[in-house]
């Protein structure tokens, strides 16, 4: 075995060990999940986690390396999914155009990033509240551009039947297979924004985050750094729209209305946004308020339709306590511990 690959051998097995067990013991869980849980579990609740937490990943990227909240993150996937149904094929074949996947797919994420990269050129230029406004501006305006349009995106109806491709012989919306799809876009998706944020191109976003002005003295592009933040994150985006088009078989402007927009920037805040598994705590958490809180009001005599005021309680009583999210409690938790027991380590009283 030569020099090289004993070297190469041995950085693998170092950065394998600096794994933590529950990591590998998490990841076990999770390949293993369609022998032990119901196909609702599966389908319902895991995906459907799965595809939020990519759509709120891509918003903690922009928030949390670039310190650009934006809400144009679900209006992304969306027009990706109005593209999957236009290009290929669904339940309205007047509009449709029935393309190969191979070719249908990969133009909808790149005309969905091409739309992110232009509203971030347009939002880089502001900072703070105006970047909120004018991103939710954005989305406010698609949502209602898409219900009042036929021609294109057939109005209020929008497009049912839209499922993904049979490929390999698969029916890739049984739960099943589609946990392991949406399993494997969500690692990906994730082991991109740690790659990218550990990359020099993340690196300098991050100092452009805490000091522009600095990064431009430096010489370093400002604007141009932000924009290809938001080319990043609208692909995580686009992708995460498909799968979401996919899981309900069909989209329609309540794809991309307002409710699902502030959704996002809360599932991203709730789980954390200063780190990439953050915004998958979140959703999980959100996924699990959605589907089974109507059911526990309903058993004490209240409408099911208040299970919002329960994700706004959560949400409020989080961001009190931990600006940081679920992650900030975990991480002050930790912390009160270890003071706890320094006194014992160190011999003190």
């Amino acid at each position: 075995m030569s020099y090289a690959v004993s070297t190469s051998i041995t950085v693998q097995q170092g950065l394998l060990g600096r794994v933590p067990p529950l990591w590998w013991a998490i990841a076990l869980l999770l390949v293993a999940m369609p022998m032990i849980a119901s196909n609702f579990v599966l389908f319902q609740i895991f995906g459907w986690t799965f595809i939020l937490g990519m759509i709120s990943l891509s918003l903690m990227f922009l928030a949390g390396y670039g310190g650009m909240v934006s809400l144009i993150q679900m209006t992304v996937g969306a027009l990706a999914g109005y593209l999957v149904a236009i290009l290929g094929t669904s339940g309205v074949p007047t509009i449709s155009l029935g393309w190969p996947w191979w070719l249908y797919i990969p133009a909808a994420i790149i005309v969905a990033a091409l739309f992110g990269t232009l509203v971030g050129a347009l939002a880089v230029r502001t900072e703070g509240i105006y970047t909120i406004m004018i991103t939710l501006a954005i989305a406010s305006a698609f949502f209602y551009f898409t219900r009042q349009n036929y021609g294109l995106f057939n109005g209020y109806t929008g497009f049912n039947n839209v499922v993904p491709p049979a490929l390999f012989g698969i029916d890739w919306r049984q739960p099943a297979p589609f946990y392991y799809l949406t399993l494997a876009c969500a690692s990906l998706a994730y082991f991109a924004v740690v790659y990218v944020s550990r990359s020099p191109f993340g690196l300098a976003l991050q100092g452009v985050r805490d000091n522009p002005r600095r990064m431009s003295a430096l010489g370093f592009s400002v604007t141009a750094h932000r924009i290809l933040a938001y080319t990043f994150s609208s692909v995580i985006a686009a992708v995460g729209g498909i799968l979401l088009v996919w899981q309900n078989a069909q989209v329609s402007p309540g794809t991309a209305g307002i409710p699902q927009v502030i959704d996002i920037l809360v599932i991203a805040v709730v789980g954390g946004i200063k780190r990439p598994i953050g915004p998958f705590i979140g959703a999980l958490i959100y996924v699990l308020l959605r589907v089974y809180s109507p059911d526990v009001l309903l058993a004490f005599g209240l409408s099911g339709e208040r299970f919002k005021l329960l994700i706004g309680l959560g949400f409020l009583v989080i961001v009190f306590f931990s600006p940081d999210g679920v992650l900030g409690l975990w991480e002050k938790f930790k912390a009160r511990r270890a003071k706890q027991a320094d006194p014992l380590r160190m011999g003190r009283p």
